[in-house]
């Protein structure tokens, strides 16, 4: 693990946001499940990124359990691009439910990781996030958004009272940690995207939630533009600890 943490770590130096995408896409992978006596067979339930020989980061209730209830099921990555996407086992290797972070292993040829950055983010930076944000209905096709820090904030979300906040909400105010809220629309798909740097690719946080009004659905139809992404130090230490 150390010599994986140690190659994502190297610091690439690349042109701007059009040679960053195409260079990040090959790293970035479709996460799901896959059921070959159910219809449809896959399914997709967010995004992950390539960390280390395979090795991929994505959002722990991305993985969830309750997602795989059977043998029938497994966890899958889908890898490339269109209708016919290449799809691998995948295995949960490490979680961390506290960041909503988790660690796959796949099988396969390797997959290009990430660089993943130690730099110090700053309100009102620029960064951008690939992943599925409407899942792979149309197949599959990363989509790129872009927004500013727009706060660093606690990660429960601020309410009224204590009543509207949920008893997972109430449990992170005892022990709160800074998540970066961005000024960007996501959606339910892009949960485990990389954050990056627009010109070098560097990966500073993970896309962890939506900011949802009422539902999953009004996510689709009516997205509020506040997404929160989980600090990339979390995923580094979970790296670290991780068979």
């Amino acid at each position: 693990m150390g010599m994986a943490l140690l190659c994502v770590m190297s610091f690439p130096c690349w042109a701007g946001l059009p040679e960053t995408i195409a260079n990040m896409k090959p790293s970035i992978v479709g996460v799901g499940t896959y059921n070959r006596l159910a219809t449809p067979r896959a399914q997709l339930h967010g995004t992950g990124f390539v960390v280390g020989p395979h090795l991929i980061a994505t959002n722990a209730h991305v993985v969830d359990p309750n997602l795989s209830p059977s043998q029938k099921t497994s966890f899958v990555i889908f890898v490339g691009k269109g209708r016919q996407p290449e799809v691998r086992q995948a295995t949960v290797i490490a979680r961390d439910p506290r960041h909503d972070l988790a660690l796959l292993r796949v099988t396969g040829n390797a997959l290009p990781p990430v660089t993943l950055s130690t730099r110090t983010v700053r309100e009102g930076e620029m960064y951008s996030f690939t992943g599925f944000p409407i899942g792979a209905i149309l197949g599959l096709h990363p989509a790129t958004h872009q927004g500013i820090v727009a706060s660093i904030t606690p990660i429960a979300i601020p309410a009224r009272n204590a009543k509207e906040l949920s008893i997972q909400q109430l449990k992170q105010l005892k022990r709160p940690y800074n998540v970066y809220q961005f000024d960007a629309t996501a959606y339910p798909g892009n949960s485990g995207s990389p954050v990056y740097h627009p010109d070098t690719g560097e990966v500073i946080a993970v896309i962890n939630k939506v900011f949802v009004k009422a539902s999953r659905e009004s996510a689709l139809t009516d997205p509020s533009a506040i997404t929160y992404a989980i600090p990339i130090k979390h995923l580094i230490t979970l790296m670290k600890q991780s068979p």
